[in-house]
């Protein structure tokens, strides 16, 4: 068997000095009949290495409903690197961040009062039921046993957020214990006092960053004294939010920065080889004094776009990494030109109009309250009898209401524009439909609870009586597709259905272009594709081959707003904004 360690200066496989190449490869990002595709283009550009991420909400999204197939099905990722002859680095958090839904915690563990990311027992308790699955598939992958697994990192930039080390001492016996015996690592931003707190002396510290190569490795360094020094997380691009721009970086800077860690001995894990895409629900949130909701792509500008194909940098990083190892002679193949087509879209009626099923409350519920995971709750509530308007002040919404009297639109509350107020006509029913954006994936308010926080007002005095109606999305779209013929679009520009048919000849890539669309929830053959919204900068959603067949594919359009164009636009490509360039 192949032996993977720690040496004085370097890695060490097999007792010889080893430089680690990865790229990271979110598995629960892509389709996973297109794994193989985006694992061997990382081998042909160099890469000897594959890191992914575990996310916890995607294999537990309900407690006790632990799910390791299909999209899940991690072990079969990671036998699908090693078949390519390439390491796997895992990092299962459980905290993993990522711009992915609650940083990849499951929405059952965080709420309530308990403490995230601590030594807190109840914490203990479920984390430690998670990672014992976890290495259930990890322990037979490792490379001391004939698998990929070199190295297996324990929490994820933990010195950004506490420094409780009896809870990283938990992590790492229950590590040891599950019968984990390759090298365990930490990261951390080239902070002092992040190195300080993220870490533990048996632990092997490494580095997050994208710029600064030998600055940063010489502060790392200064904590890491011996040992090959490492970035954990080479950020070759960034990500983007609703309402900002697309963000990319210079390729040239990009590979000098990647030349300069490499030339200096370093091993790396390039963040992002491929990004993939937040399909359905799963795009996280950041909130640094102002709530910004990820968008769908993950592209993060990096060396395979979002639909998996070669970018600029792959070409540049191939170039630098043949520098220091070998690279295979062979590319990737060029894409087939995208299919392009124009669908009729045809309305087929409300979808956010169900039956209201619980009791009244004095206040309204939120998801967290209503073990709710899908994007919309709508909250009713009677109007006492006015003299003309009032003023509807909430704690708080989280995180974009549509305001509604007796079905007539009368305005949004926004979180990121800190809305919180409204005034409303005289009527009889007062409807809320709030949408859940993402959580917030970084930093305290990892676990927040959404939807309308605390006891609404109606010109000072209490508003009670609410109904909350949760609404399944995913599960609306399956219905909606079914629907036959025409209906009026709803009355009161409520939310409608549409649906449309595409023919193709075979299975392929489609870009979906939704600039002439508002806001709402995309589906093909009831894949969930995601949000779109025109305040951009994202404009197209990908939708991945394996979803399309050849002849009929069902497109489904759940729009909150208006469709500008009763149409569903095919294009050549991604679109994914404009950038500060």
């Amino acid at each position: 068997m192949t032996s993977f360690s720690i040496g004085d200066t370097d890695f060490l496989r097999n007792g010889q000095k080893h430089q680690v190449i990865a790229g990271a490869l979110h598995y629960f990002r892509v389709h996973p009949d297109q794994w193989q595709d985006r694992i061997r283009k990382a081998r042909l550009m160099g890469l000897n290495t594959i890191e992914t991420y575990v996310a916890w909400n995607a294999h537990e999204p309900r407690k006790g409903e632990w799910n390791a197939t299909g999209w899940n099905d991690l072990g079969r990722f990671l036998d699908l690197v090693h078949a390519e002859g390439m390491d796997a680095i895992v990092r299962p958090g459980p905290y993993i961040c990522a711009e992915w839904h609650n940083g990849g915690l499951p929405t059952w563990l965080t709420g309530g009062e308990r403490a995230l990311r601590s030594s807190d027992p109840a914490f203990l308790a479920d984390i430690s039921a998670y990672l014992r699955r976890v290495y259930e598939i990890v322990v037979p992958r490792q490379i001391d046993r004939g698998g990929p697994v070199v190295l297996v990192q324990i929490e994820n930039e933990y010195g950004a957020y506490g420094s409780d080390k009896a809870y990283l001492e938990a992590l790492v016996a229950l590590t040891r214990e599950a019968g984990i015996t390759v090298p365990l690592t930490t990261v951390d931003q080239p902070v002092d006092q992040m190195l300080d707190d993220g870490s533990l002396p048996e632990l092997h510290k490494t580095g997050s960053f994208g710029s600064r190569s030998a600055e940063r490795l010489a502060t790392l360094r200064a904590h890491q004294p011996t040992g090959p020094l490492m970035c954990s997380e080479f950020w070759d691009g960034w990500f983007d939010w609703w309402g900002g721009v697309h963000h990319t970086t210079d390729v040239d800077a990009a590979a000098a920065d990647l030349d300069a860690l490499l030339s200096a001995g370093a091993s790396v894990n390039i963040y992002m080889f491929h990004g993939g895409t937040n399909f359905g629900l799963t795009n996280g949130a950041n909130h640094k004094g102002r709530y910004l909701p990820i968008v769908t792509s993950y592209d993060y500008d990096a060396p395979l776009d979002e639909a998996g194909n070669p970018t600029p940098k792959f070409s540049a990083f191939r170039d630098v990494i043949a520098k220091y190892a070998p690279v295979p002679d062979e590319l990737p193949q060029a894409a087939s030109p995208a299919p392009v087509a124009s669908v009729e879209l045809t309305p087929v009626g409300a979808w956010t109009d169900a039956a209201a099923s619980a009791a009244p409350a004095d206040r309204p519920a939120t998801f967290d309250e209503l073990a709710h995971l899908s994007a919309l709750v709508r909250y009713d509530v009677a109007l006492p009898a006015m003299d003309g308007s009032a003023l509807l002040v909430l704690d708080e919404v989280r995180d974009l209401g549509w305001v509604s009297v007796d079905g007539q639109r009368v305005g949004a509350l926004s979180r990121t524009r800190h809305d919180r107020s409204i005034r409303i006509p005289a009527g009889k029913t007062l409807s809320i439909l709030v949408e859940e954006q993402g959580r917030v994936n970084y930093d305290h308010r990892l676990g927040e609870e959404k939807g309308l926080i605390g006891s609404p007002t109606l010109d000072g005095a209490a508003l009670t009586g609410w109904t909350s109606t949760p609404i399944d999305v995913a599960a609306v779209a399956a219905e909606v597709a079914a629907r036959t013929g025409t209906s009026a679009v709803s009355d009161g520009d409520g939310p409608t259905a549409w649906v449309g048919d595409l023919t193709l000849d075979a299975p392929a890539d489609l870009f979906l272009d939704t600039g002439a669309w508002s806001k709402g929830f995309a589906f093909v053959n009831g894949f969930f594709l995601g949000r779109y919204w025109r305040n951009g900068p994202q404009r197209t959603l990908f939708v991945p081959a394996p979803a399309t067949r050849a002849g009929s594919n069902r497109v489904v359009v759940l729009e909150l707003e208006e469709l500008l164009s009763p149409r569903a636009e095919f294009v050549r490509g991604l679109h994914l904004g404009d950038t500060e360039e």
